[in-house]
């Protein structure tokens, strides 16, 4: 099992960067693939990035494509979602996601285990 802690959320202006961390304790980090979704007032949650378990591989949506880089460090049990040019649209609630597995997902169904989310707020 995992237990995910997402951190560095937080107030920025548009055009603005900010990192988000997802610490995972557990064993066996390494195994599993993990993402970052996000939810909007109102709205749905939705598929932000994911990165295999190796860190080899990574997918994105268009909407954060070129703008946004999803890392991890193995070695510190933690995935990373730097976030660049960042637009008021991109306001939300992040949350991390895990699941074990070599492969990456897009959709939520796919994921065990969810941090508590971190809240980014985007002002114009």
């Amino acid at each position: 099992q995992v237990q995910l802690v997402e951190s560095g959320g937080g107030l920025v202006q548009a055009g603005g960067s900010l990192r988000l961390s997802c610490a995972g304790s557990g064993r066996s980090f390494s195994s599993y693939a993990m993402g970052w979704f996000r939810q909007a007032p109102g709205k749905e949650r939705e598929f932000v990035a994911a990165i295999s378990w190796s860190g080899g591989g990574t997918y994105y949506a268009d909407s954060v494509k070129g703008r946004f880089t999803i890392s991890r460090d193995n070695a510190k049990n933690t995935v990373y979602l730097q976030m660049n040019s960042l637009k008021p649209e991109d306001t939300a609630v992040y949350y991390c996601a895990a699941v074990r597995s070599a492969s990456m997902y897009t959709r939520e169904y796919d994921y065990d285990y969810w941090g508590q989310g971190t809240q980014v707020t985007v002002s114009s």
